[in-house]
């Protein structure tokens, strides 16, 4: 399932076309997806224009002018692209071949930007596991997104508070990162990934990152480090393509060739001096990929 950098990817990519044009219509190609389309979703939507394009955690939001706000969920295998009035996709780099059976293309956006253009905002998604809800009140009470924790990107998320956070949970540290109430957005693969950066065991008690004492203090702040600079750096890498995840041109994130322990069973630790191997074990039914040697 897409993780945090990868939605934030597919926002950047449909943000030009999107943010401030207007959709003129909107076929919706089946009832439902994993869940109902709203009543009226197609007609609540038409005429509108789009004047912000969000996401939070690892949802897209939508805000139309007078409501209500679109959120949207990729699920397992969504993907949205977009096509000029020509007919041709938007060309990007690292482009791929990528599924265009209609069968699969269950939403379309037509919509015409401020400046007249044209284009086609396609969502694919053969496996159903998307979903597009509309948020009527207040978005932080709607159900898919009240009670998420804080985002893992600019400088929010520090040492400090990742402590407060972290403090007397008897948990591992890697499922205590993956908690949405605490932290929003983080995955599987980011959270292996900065605990690798941070020098820090998937399997240590989440609460000895909060202790009293310098030791602590320089644990959680080199965390807080590490989960920012993975984010950062796999979102300005495009993000990591696994199976069916694509971004809005049809090109396929690269960050996946920048692992340091996912998916690397068995080989070498890549951290200078150290001379361990990465294993995998399994945590809550997930994979964890670390080095014991140089996490601690």
């Amino acid at each position: 399932m897409p993780e945090l950098p990868e939605v934030e990817t597919v926002r950047r990519g449909l943000q030009p076309v999107l943010e401030g044009a207007t959709i003129t219509r909107v076929e919706a190609r089946r009832p439902d997806l994993r869940f109902p389309f709203p009543e009226k979703f197609s007609q609540r939507l038409t005429g509108k224009t789009i004047t912000a394009l969000g996401r939070r955690a690892k949802y897209l939001t939508m805000d139309v002018e007078g409501g209500p706000m679109l959120i949207c969920h990729l699920g397992m295998s969504g993907s949205f692209r977009i096509e000029t009035a020509d007919g041709n996709d938007m060309p990007g780099i690292f482009q791929h071949d990528r599924s265009k059976n209609s069968n699969h293309d269950h939403v379309v956006f037509h919509v015409v930007s401020a400046g007249g253009g044209s284009s086609r905002v396609i969502f694919n998604d053969p496996r159903r596991f998307g979903f597009m809800l509309f948020a009527e009140g207040p978005p932080d009470v709607h159900p898919m997104l009240a009670g998420l924790g804080v985002e893992p990107t600019g400088n929010t998320l520090d040492g400090a508070l990742l402590a407060s956070l972290m403090k007397g949970r008897r948990s591992p540290l890697k499922a205590a990162l993956l908690d949405q109430r605490l932290i929003a957005g983080l995955g599987n693969i980011y959270v292996s990934e900065a605990l690798w950066r941070a020098n820090l065991s998937p399997l240590r008690e989440a609460g000895t990152i909060a202790k009293p004492g310098k030791k602590a203090q320089a644990q959680s702040e080199r965390l807080a480090e590490a989960i920012r600079s993975v984010i950062s750096d796999a979102i300005a890498a495009g993000g990591s393509s696994l199976r069916d995840y694509m971004q809005t041109d049809g090109s396929l994130g690269y960050f996946q060739h920048s692992f340091a322990v996912y998916d690397r069973e068995g080989e070498p630790c890549s951290k200078p001096g150290c001379s361990g191997h990465i294993e995998r074990i399994v945590q809550s039914g997930r994979s964890t990929f670390y080095c014991r040697t140089c996490q601690r």
